[in-house]
């Protein structure tokens, strides 16, 4: 499955449609909360005051509330800034095909925090289609600009091209 993710010219038509899906809306919701002004600081108190609790009502992410307590909060307005542009910067990667298993990755890291965080939401078959992009490596963008743009960056930095060993 993933030869075919990866090779196939099918896949890639498949995968660009579900890139660019997956893009406007990654994209569609950070315009939103760049326009509208973002403040995580609410939701960042209700999360640490309502952590993910398992069934024996212990409190499952503990390393995640801390780091939200005595990290996110303390650096909110960098979240401010992160949150929003980096929903738009990775829209942007996935709709356009430019960086798209980076734009792949960032989007699961911020799935992931949102999961961590309590929050069900789109987050469950996002990170199935974005793990699926990120399994498809540059046959996910290579109907969009990555046809161009990873064979200049493999030609220009040749450590990050195939085969290198380094």
């Amino acid at each position: 499955m993933v030869h075919w993710l990866r090779k196939s010219d099918i896949a890639s038509w498949i995968l660009a449609v579900l890139r660019i899906w997956l893009g406007y809306n990654w994209l569609i919701h950070g315009v939103e909360k760049i326009s509208k002004g973002f403040d995580a600081a609410g939701y960042l108190k209700f999360v640490m005051g309502n952590p993910v609790k398992g069934p024996d009502g212990q409190v499952l992410y503990g390393w995640y509330n801390s780091f939200l307590e005595n990290f996110a909060l303390p650096n909110v307005k960098l979240f401010n800034f992160i949150v929003p542009w980096g929903e738009t910067l990775i829209g942007l990667g996935l709709l356009l095909g430019c960086l798209t298993t980076a734009a792949a990755f960032f989007a699961l890291v911020m799935n992931f925090a949102f999961f961590f965080a309590g929050t069900v939401s789109s987050n469950p078959p996002y990170i199935i289609y974005q793990f699926i992009i990120l399994f498809a490596g540059y046959n996910a963008g290579r109907i969009g600009l990555d046809r161009w743009i990873i064979p200049a960056i493999r030609k220009t930095f040749p450590m990050f091209s195939k085969g290198s060993t380094s």
